[in-house]
């Protein structure tokens, strides 16, 4: 079966897409915290890598990437005892209970 050279060189640029797409080093998608009705502030593509700080405290973080991520109520995507991190899956979002207290940091959770 004899291929077209326009549609053997497209399927070409797809395969390198999807595999450039698996060696990325960022996220792809947005993160948005919110302050009750009030969005404090977005990330659009984040980093894999490190610790993301909120610039103000979150009570509701919408998950809209490929990944999930990890929610602490620390600056620095540290999880003191008695207060664990929380795991929030992709497309999803999560509501911070008022005993926990707000949400400062994200961190995107190992695969």
């Amino acid at each position: 079966m004899r291929v077209s050279r326009p549609l053997a060189a497209l399927a070409c640029v797809a395969l390198s897409g999807v595999g450039l797409a698996a060696c990325q080093d960022q996220t792809v998608g947005t993160i948005t915290g919110h302050d009750g009705g009030r969005t404090v502030q977005a990330f659009t593509n984040p980093s894999n890598e490190g610790c993301h700080r909120f610039k103000a405290d979150v009570t509701r973080v919408d998950n809209f990437t490929q990944n999930s991520i990890l929610l602490y109520t620390t600056p620095d995507c540290t999880a003191p005892k008695d207060r664990p991190s929380t795991y929030l899956n992709m497309q999803g979002s999560d509501e911070v209970i008022k005993t926990a207290g707000p949400w400062r940091s994200f961190s995107i959770a190992p695969a």
